[in-house]
Parts: structure tokens; C-alpha cells; sequence
């Protein structure tokens, strides 16, 4: 399968998952083609009519030099330099379908002209989705103003083989492509993450029984939000078919804010998506081509901070807060179902043994601390990511840098530590249903299933680290599935 791309719309999260997470092919239209030819076409006449015109990049140098006039000469000249010497990042590489993402949204500047560069470069850049292995960007190291020690890499073999004209230099490296696809990335596994967060805490109310008021429909229309509603209704979806006999009295806590809980994951990866969705349509280009209309006959080429994406590294931040506290929801549930005096189950920890053969605690008993561990973790990858002030440059343009690597950074680890949370939740309910001689609710039956083909019930003292890892990865491989 091929993603046919024509206009900037075409960009988007449903394309994104085709080309960056399942290796489809792109393609330009003839349309966008035709497009980006018109916009070259009247840029170059642009820059011809008026020599005194300042367009940085292009009548100027880049960086500090860019008060630096430039003759036409000149200007050929610097459009085929080819040091990168900025590609100084190291550290982590990304994932090949966040790089993937990365070219992808790189599109969104070319494809109806605001780049103002040739058809071939949009299609060099198109042509790197074909199959071939993808350049290393690292995931470490990005303090820059914008994403060109991102964009240099990434671009790196393209312009060695590729005579560059005017302006297409900083058409592939500035802007914004790599916050677009970093926040596109967030997205996709976010509203997977949060699904198997869904069975997760559905499957810990079975096992514990609570009452089901707690998740009752009539709370839709009480507290009159959309995601809380879809999250009661979830919740209920899941359980159905349960037990009868449940707690006659009201569940702790950490049981019965479940569902606003979960209302803000689904809060928080909606405004994900939609950052997502404009990010990645985003004609972010520095400076930005404006196509000829009734005023400007050549168009209009013009200095913007389009390379700043402010939107896609709180919308990261809010995943990776919600998956904080998601994390310490899995660990008061854990200890909930554990103790007796609360939950009311006979003792998980001694299920078909002989006291005398533990020491108190049981293999599962000490499950509580590893969760605890991942939850403080998760808490530190959930700080608020502010935008870092640099002076890299001394005293000269770049004084700010970008927050959108650090931010999915973060996202990504504190989303880990949630699976490593669910895994160990998921593994304490299976157990009090097995405990308890009970079938999970028709809809989580697949679901304990598969928690139990990699951590079966625990009859007797065994090692539980490695199953629950082994869990833990099959939780994240699962977000991650193409």
C-alpha cells in the first residue's frame, strides 16, 4: 500500500500510523507536483524583481551571519554548501517509526508550495519512505532553538547527492516536522496505552469486587463530561457478566475515582490528537513561502517562529502525568486486593500452601514495592517541561530551545513505567480471581488469558521478577504493534 499525499490535510494521524508505524510508501500527486512547481516558479521571480529584498537564507546567510547581505552569486554558492556541522546530538537513537514520522511531516511544508523549493527535493524527501533504512537521529541532546541538529542528520545523505538551489537548504532544515511527529507518536500509543489501561482497572474492580454504583450510568449525565462518560461506559462494558456477589458498602477510593480518573487519560489523549492533527498540517518553514493572491502577484516570502511548536510538548506532558497517576492507582489497588482486613479475599499470599513454607510476605506480597518503584519513576518522567533558555550562541538569535524531544522523552518513560504498573495490577487481580475460584467477566476472559500465559497463578513461592517484565514488555510491544 501507498499513502497518496496532495494537500497538507492528507498528513495526519490515520497516515502517519500507515507510513511510520506499517512502512507504507508515499507518493505526491501530480496535483502537489504541479503545485510546488507554480511556487518555485513565482518565488524565483520573487527574489529576481527586487535585489534588495531580504529573504534570511536566501539574500542572507543563516545564523549570525544572517545580517550578511548576499550577492547572486553569493547566493548559489551558499545553497550548495554542504557542511553539517551542526548534527552534533548524540545519544539514544529514535525508534525507525518516529524518524519515519519525521520525514513524513517534513511533506507538510513541501507539498503546496511553502517551501518554495523544487519538485525534486519533495520528491528525494518522498523517496526516503520507500523502504530504505532510515538515518539515526538522537533522542538526546536536542537543545536547540528548532530541529535543525535533528534535521541536519536526517537530511544528510539526501543533500550529498543532491545539488541544492536557493532556499532548499532551510526548507529541509527548519520548521517544525520533528514536534509533529513526536506528538503524532504520543498520540497513536496513547489511545492504545489507555485501552489496556481500561481492562487493567476493570479487572482489578472484579477482583475486588466493588460495587458497581460506582461506575453507574446515571453518573454521565451528572457530572457532564464527555470523557468521564466514556470511561463509565467502558468500565461497564467490560464488566459485564461479573459476579453478583459484591461489597455491600462503598469501595476505597483509589476504586471508585476510576472513571474521572480515566475521563482525564481520555481528556488528556484527546488533546494530544488533536495537537497531533494540527501540528502535522502545519506549515512551519522559516522563513515560509506565501503563494501568489490578488495582492502579491510573486507571493510573499517572510521570518516566522513557525519552528516552535508550543502546543505538542504540553500535550506530551499531559499523557505523561496522567500515566503518573494511573501508575499510583495500580499501586493502591495492588495493596487493596492484597490486604484481607480491606478487600475481604482470603489470603493471596498462602493459596494452596502451608504457612509455614512462607515468610509472611509471599512472592506476591513483595509485588507492591516493585510498583512502587515504577510509580515514583513515572512521577519524576512527568515534570512540567518548560522551554529551556540556551546562550549556545553567546549573544546572538537562539537564546530559547525546544521543549518537544524532552517532552516525549518523558512521555515515553513514564508510559513504560505505567505498562510496568499494569503488569504487576493485572498479575495480584488474576490471582485473587483464581484465589477466589472466579471467571473473569466474559469481555476481560481473553485479556486474564493473556496475563496468565506469562505470569499463570501463583501456587507456590516462586520468582516473579521475570515474569513480570516479561509481562510488562508484552504491554508495551502491544502499544507499539504496527
Amino acid at each position: 500500500m501507498t499513502v497518496s499525499i496532495t494537500t497538507r490535510s492528507d498528513i495526519n494521524l490515520e497516515t502517519v500510523l500507515r507510513v511510520a508505524w506499517q512502512n507504507e510508501g508515499v507518493t505526491l500527486s501530480e496535483t502537489a507536483l504541479s503545485e510546488i512547481a507554480r511556487c518555485r516558479a513565482a518565488f524565483l521571480k520573487l527574489i529576481d524583481k527586487d535585489p534588495s529584498l531580504v529573504i534570511y537564507g536566501v539574500t542572507t546567510a543563516m545564523g549570525e551571519l544572517a545580517h550578511t547581505r548576499l550577492s547572486i552569486e553569493e547566493r548559489e554558492r551558499h545553497a550548495r554548501i554542504k557542511a553539517f556541522a551542526a548534527a552534533t546530538s548524540f545519544g539514544d537513537p529514535f525508534p525507525e517509526r518516529v524518524v519515519r514520522a519525521m520525514v513524513f511531516a517534513r511533506l507538510a511544508n513541501f507539498v503546496e508550495g511553502h517551501a518554495a523549493t523544487t519538485p525534486r527535493i519533495a520528491l528525494a524527501v518522498a523517496e526516503m519512505l520507500d523502504g530504505r533504512p532510515m538515518p539515526t537521529v538522537a533522542s538526546s541532546g536536542q537543545g536547540g532553538a528548532g530541529e535543525i541538529l535533528a534535521l541536519y542528520p536526517l537530511f544528510a545523505e539526501l543533500t550529498s547527492r543532491v545539488d541544492l538551489e536557493v532556499k532548499e537548504r532551510g526548507s529541509l532544515i527548519n520548521g517544525s516536522p520533528c514536534a509533529a511527529a513526536l506528538v503524532a507518536d504520543s498520540a497513536l500509543s496513547a489511545k492504545r496505552r489507555l485501552q489496556r489501561a481500561e481492562q487493567v482497572f476493570a479487572l482489578s474492580i472484579e477482583a475486588f469486587r466493588a460495587p458497581l454504583e460506582h461506575y453507574d450510568e446515571a453518573l454521565e449525565t451528572l457530572w457532564g463530561d464527555e470523557h468521564e462518560a466514556a470511561a463509565l461506559t467502558g468500565l461497564r462494558s467490560h464488566l459485564e457478566g461479573g459476579t453478583n456477589e459484591r461489597r455491600n458498602y462503598q469501595a476505597p477510593v483509589s476504586f471508585r475515582i476510576v472513571p474521572r480518573v480515566l475521563g482525564q487519560a481520555y481528556r488528556a489523549v484527546a488533546a494530544a490528537e488533536r495537537a497531533a492533527t494540527i501540528s502535522l498540517r502545519s506549515a512551519s518553514d522559516n522563513p515560509i513561502f506565501i503563494p501568489p493572491d490578488d495582492k502579491h502577484a510573486y507571493g510573499r516570502c517572510i521570518s516566522t517562529g513557525g519552528y516552535h511548536n508550543a502546543m505538542a510538548a504540553p500535550a506530551m506532558d499531559e499523557l505523561a502525568a496522567i500515566w503518573a497517576d494511573l501508575c499510583l492507582l495500580c499501586d493502591r489497588h495492588g495493596s487493596k486486593l492484597l490486604n484481607g482486613a480491606v478487600s475481604h479475599l482470603p489470603n493471596l499470599l498462602m493459596v494452596d500452601r502451608n504457612p509455614s513454607d512462607s515468610d509472611g510476605h509471599g512472592a506476591l506480597g513483595y509485588v507492591p514495592m516493585a510498583s512502587t518503584g515504577y510509580l515514583e519513576q513515572a512521577k519524576l518522567a512527568a515534570q512540567t517541561t518548560f522551554i529551556p533558555g540556551t546562550e549556545s550562541a553567546g549573544s546572538g538569535q537562539d537564546d530559547v530551545a525546544t521543549t518537544a524531544f524532552i517532552a516525549w522523552t518523558k512521555e515515553e518513560k513514564a508510559g513504560r513505567y505505567l505498562d510496568a504498573c499494569m503488569a504487576a495490577l493485572s498479575t495480584i487481580a488474576s490471582q485473587a480471581l483464581y484465589a477466589t475460584r472466579r471467571n473473569a467477566p466474559p469481555r476481560l476472559a481473553r485479556f486474564t488469558d493473556e496475563v496468565r500465559s506469562i505470569v499463570p497463578p501463583v501456587k507456590q513461592d516462586r520468582v516473579l521478577g521475570p515474569e513480570l517484565e516479561r509481562l510488562s514488555r508484552h504491554f508495551t510491544s502491544e502499544t507499539f504493534k504496527p
